[in-house]
């Protein structure tokens, strides 16, 4: 090590130390005032490892894809035992690229087409639906169940037509939908499952992670979610093929797989015969899909890194608190409470609660309740999708009444269990609702 490389790794040192103590001094006492101090339902859990793996990138100016972004996706694949992760600038991205992957020509007889069915749940969020749309394929809606808010595998096969091809769900908030059973009859149909795990990072499902069933499962990495890189997503897959599909449609559409600043590792650049292009033509400028630049950075995947190794304690605390929740609010007048899908252990993203049609109060008087002692609440997502302006002139097959799905639109919302909030904190929201409903009863 020369005298000049000494130098700037003690001068990184540095500034590592007096990044963790600059964590330290804008961290607050962790002093929490009922009816004054917000209660989120969703938020980034940092400390001072993330803010110096931001820092450590930033000095090392690794602002595109690189060695952090490579080292995630091999850890991440690795998380969920499956041989490729691609990662994005969103989980809505990630949604995006996971369907369209199966329009790809270089399936041949396996693409999906135009006109072609996947089947979704009306209730849900609409980045779910939206790839479907995009690629020109028919979403067939189903209904879910109340209290898990997931639809059941009966729901899905009595959905399949003549054109179903896909199926396309997400584990509601954190909740595992019966997903070995879904795949089971994606595979008796030849159908393509894509599991939407953006809200269930850590959830199993008989004992096995959800996001490793489907063909391809997406992640997001939003402030909100499980894990975060402030933007981000992620879509894992355990098909070569299609995974190298996944990565041709995040960069650009390009056939050429040359990471960032690498040429030629095929070893004939100048000596490919693709499509009507020139023998020759440089491989890096051949593109064999439709495709966009969705890639995410460094800068992401190195806070994305140190958040991965909280995975675990993470997923404890929401379970925790969600538990805690659940028994405070055990036969409280007029609610529906959330119940885990039978053999599943989630690792919920939020605590969902139906007030039930004929109890004394109604959920706007809950709301606002709630709202007024700075108690944040938050809708089920879009309620039944297809009663939004967005859909009502888009093309879609509704297989069964949608009814639980309008309950969950008119009358269901869900509060915060993630983890920096605090035993008294859920106690406060237990107390507060139970206050609401039985002074309302």
């Amino acid at each position: 090590m020369t005298r000049s490389d000494s130098s700037l790794s003690g001068l990184r040192r540095q500034i590592q130390e007096l990044t963790r103590r600059y964590h330290s001094a804008t961290q607050r006492e962790n002093d929490f005032t009922p009816g004054v101090t917000p209660l989120w339902v969703s938020g980034a859990v940092l400390d001072d490892d993330d803010r110096v793996a931001l820092v450590e990138a930033a000095l090392d100016l690794r602002i595109a894809a690189g060695t952090a972004s490579r080292t995630f996706e091999r850890e991440f694949a690795r998380l969920f035992g499956v041989r490729k992760a691609h990662l994005t600038n969103s989980g809505s991205s990630a949604n995006l690229l996971a369907l369209s992957a199966f329009t790809s020509p270089q399936l041949e007889d396996l693409r999906l087409r135009p006109g072609d069915e996947v089947i979704t749940v009306a209730a849900g969020f609409p980045t779910t639906v939206n790839p479907i749309i995009h690629n020109n394929l028919v979403p067939v809606f189903v209904d879910v169940e109340l209290a898990t808010y997931n639809t059941t595998p009966q729901r899905v096969a009595d959905a399949i037509g003549p054109r179903t091809r896909a199926i396309m769900l997400a584990h509601s908030l954190g909740n595992p939908f019966a997903v070995e059973e879904v795949a089971a009859l994606a595979d008796e149909h030849d159908l393509f499952l894509i599991e939407d795990n953006c809200d269930a990072v850590g959830s199993t499902y008989q004992g096995r992670i959800t996001g490793s069933f489907g063909d391809a499962a997406t992640v997001s990495f939003y402030p909100a979610h499980h894990l975060t890189m402030g933007e981000g997503g992620c879509v894992v897959t355990d098909n070569l093929a299609l995974a190298r599909i996944i990565e041709s449609m995040r960069d650009w559409g390009r056939d050429c797989w040359c990471e960032p600043g690498e040429d030629n590792r095929c070893f004939k650049r100048f000596d490919h015969q693709i499509g009507t292009l020139p023998h020759g033509y440089d491989h890096k400028y051949i593109f064999s899909h439709l495709g966009y630049n969705l890639k995410s950075t460094d800068l992401q995947a190195a806070l994305g890194l140190s958040q991965l190794g909280k995975l675990e304690p993470f997923g404890a605390a929401r379970r925790r608190n969600w538990r805690r929740l659940r028994e405070a609010l055990d036969g409280v007048p007029g609610l529906l409470l959330p119940e885990p899908t039978p053999g599943s252990d989630p690792s919920w993203f939020g605590f969902v609660i139906t007030v039930l049609r004929d109890a004394a109060y109604t959920r706007k008087g809950l709301i606002s309740f709630l709202e007024d002692r700075r108690i944040s609440t938050r809708r089920f997502f879009g309620g039944n999708l297809v009663r939004h302006p967005a859909y009502q002139d888009r093309t879609y097959r509704v297989a069964e009444p949608l009814t639980n799905s309008d309950i969950i639109t008119e009358h269901t919302f869900w509060v915060g269990v993630y983890p920096a909030l605090t035993d008294e904190m859920i106690d406060y929201v237990a107390d507060s609702i139970r206050e609401y409903s039985i002074k309302s009863s």
